[in-house]
């Protein structure tokens, strides 16, 4: 009986605090809002698979969307399904954005191994920088070259090649994205080392 009592005095506070800043948005009422349903938030997310860290930062964004668009709220009584679509939303734009995501290699981190070619000092030998070229086509070999050897910029390469400077940049982004399986593991080991 006493567990159902404080359930009833949290969904009354919690109806309290969405309805004081319904009638009169302004900074104290979103805190109130802000401590009632934030851990809520950050539990819901965490319940999904989210570290703490990001079911924190996920629970700000809801947050920060429901200050925002408090003025859609239609139904008072529909509160709080309304605040948990905005997570379930906020969850599924999250994991939507991740998977868009592709795996590319920093060339600026591996400058110093890619210097092999020009003939300074390197920490890997020149023919497995060569290996790694045979894996590009024949344009994104010749800027991947101008960019990290001759270490020329985007516009540069752009005049130099009569190119858009857009295709330049995609050819550049392809190469990474092609070697990426190849660089990522060196970069790894080398971070612990």
């Amino acid at each position: 009986m006493h567990n159902h009592s404080s359930v009833d005095e949290r969904v009354a506070r919690e109806v309290e605090v969405a309805d004081e800043f319904l009638d009169n948005p302004h900074a104290n009422s979103f805190a109130e809002l802000f401590s009632a349903f934030s851990p809520q938030l950050v539990a819901f997310f965490r319940a999904r698979g989210c570290e703490l860290g990001l079911a924190e930062d996920l629970a700000q964004e809801v947050m920060l969307t429901v200050y925002r668009k408090a003025g859609q709220v239609r139904d008072r009584a529909l509160f709080r399904a309304w605040l948990f679509k905005i997570a379930r939303n906020t969850l599924c734009r999250h994991y939507r954005k991740q998977t868009h995501e592709v795996q590319t290699v920093n060339f600026e981190e591996t400058t110093d191994r890619l210097a092999a070619v020009s003939g300074k000092a390197s920490g890997i030998p020149a023919f497995e920088f060569l290996h790694w070229m045979t894996l590009l086509d024949s344009g994104e070999r010749e800027i991947m070259e101008l960019r990290f050897i001759e270490q020329l910029e985007y516009h540069e390469i752009a005049t130099a090649r009569q190119l858009p400077i857009g295709t330049v940049q995609w050819r550049i982004f392809n190469a990474k994205k092609k070697l990426a399986p190849y660089l990522a593991p060196r970069q790894e080991c080398r971070k612990i080392a």
